[in-house]
């Protein structure tokens, strides 16, 4: 490739290298993409680096230029700024590391933004858990799941970065658009993506753009989904308590769908605990979202990212 690229695919990744190889070789085989036009940004945000071997391992697969970025500062939103800042192209898809795109994801993707001419477009993420016992194995693939119309259109909901494309030109700010205030509580997308909708942003939905999620074993258990859950349901409270000005009513109307979710919620897992009944984690996870929205401040927030983790696959 000769100039910048058009569309750039960020991967951010810590110590996860065989499925960094996943996600990169999916990434490799897009079909019907001209490859002069999209480049790989690889970003490794574990400060010693590590995924530099995987990155060169990788190099000769390549059918279009492979970048490496390395963000030493641990944090989601580095991780993201780090790919952001680097990438080339006008068109921003991002992929997690624990993803793996199907060939026609980048095109669905592409497609659907230019049909609607979107700034934002999200597409499903389908989870994926080992075969093997799993107990909540249905919960725990839906948690990880993402669903949305069946047909494409534009939606104004807004969702996780990973499956995602952004148009630069659309992001408040081209370089590191993303808060460092949430490196360790994640929810820098959602932010980021609400204001972008605040601000008047167009938002598609390609529900051919799909993209199978893989967890790390340590994420696949109920103790690990409720916590998120719960900084999930932080995320609306949070955002209205930081706002410039603060946006008092909306952290009061949040706390108080919190309370009632929390309770009415609660009560329900609780008896379908006591019955046995296979779908009781669901209700568990609603009450667990109430709950976040009303204990929203200082000593409740949990952090879910920048530490460095313990190598996975």
């Amino acid at each position: 490739m000769t100039g910048p690229a058009t569309i750039s695919i960020i991967i951010p990744t810590q110590r996860r290298p065989v499925s960094l190889a996943r996600a990169a070789r999916s990434a490799f085989a897009q079909a019907g993409i001209d490859p002069g036009t999209v480049e790989l940004v690889v970003v490794d945000n574990d400060p010693a680096g590590s995924a530099t071997a995987t990155v060169n391992a990788l190099r000769p697969e390549a059918p279009f230029a492979l970048r490496y970025v390395h963000e030493p500062r641990s944090g989601v939103a580095n991780a993201r700024n780090a790919g952001v800042a680097a990438a080339s192209g006008g068109l921003i898809a991002f992929l997690d590391d624990d993803e793996e795109a199907p060939p026609g994801w980048l095109a669905a993707l592409l497609d659907a933004q230019a049909r609607f001419d979107a700034d934002l477009v999200f597409g499903p993420v389908r989870g994926r858990a080992p075969q093997g016992p799993l107990p909540h194995r249905a919960y725990l693939e839906d948690f990880f799941s993402r669903k949305g119309p069946a047909d494409a259109a534009v939606i104004d909901a807004v969702h996780g970065c990973g499956c995602s494309l952004v148009r630069r030109a659309a992001l408040p700010d081209p370089a590191a658009p993303f808060s460092a205030a949430r490196n360790e509580t994640g929810g820098e997308d959602d932010l980021l993506f609400g204001d972008m909708r605040a601000s008047g942003a167009r938002i598609a939905w390609a529900p051919d753009a799909w993209v199978w999620e893989d967890p790390v074993p340590a994420r696949l258990s109920l103790a690990y989904a409720i916590r998120r859950a719960f900084v999930y349901g932080q995320g609306p409270t949070y955002h209205c308590a930081t706002a410039s000005p603060p946006r008092v009513l909306g952290v009061a109307r949040w706390m108080a769908i919190g309370a009632a979710q929390a309770g009415a919620y609660g009560l329900l897992a609780g008896l379908k605990w006591l019955a046995g009944a296979p779908d009781r984690a669901f209700a568990l996870d609603r009450a667990a979202r109430g709950l976040g929205k009303f204990l929203w401040w200082g000593p409740f927030k949990l952090r879910l990212y920048g530490q460095t983790e313990s190598p996975k696959s």
